[in-house]
């Protein structure tokens, strides 16, 4: 069975129904949905989602950990740690020589679920 999805946005309340019946509502506002989709800018990157994943599994990890397991330079991780951090989805401190990192906020691991369970073919 094929799900369609279509959202309806208002001031007050977004919508979501599935095969035109109304399956969930709830009430976000105007700000919250500022709020998540600012969230979402600032994971919206295949890299950005692969450290989350990583992280999700493994609390305070070094650069040179994420950039090993993700096989991509270490100054590219950086920056990618750099961005979530200065959003509020990373929070780091500092080892000896290294820094480490981990989910300050936690939520996103959902971003992650959600993703593994999208059939993906279909894009």
């Amino acid at each position: 069975m094929n799900n369609v999805f279509s959202w309806s946005v208002t001031e007050k309340r977004i919508l979501v129904h599935k095969n035109n019946l109304m399956e969930a509502q709830k009430d976000l506002k105007i700000p919250e949905l500022e709020k998540a989709a600012f969230i979402l800018k600032s994971i919206a990157h295949p890299s950005r989602l692969a450290i989350i994943n990583i992280l999700s599994q493994q609390e305070w990890l070094a650069v040179s950990e994420i950039s090993n397991e993700l096989e991509i330079e270490q100054s590219l991780t950086s920056h990618h740690l750099n961005i979530m951090k200065m959003k509020g989805v990373l929070e780091s401190k500092r080892e000896g020589k290294n820094i480490k990192y981990k989910l300050k906020l936690t939520e996103v691991k959902e971003v992650i679920s959600c993703i593994e369970h999208c059939d993906l073919s279909r894009f």
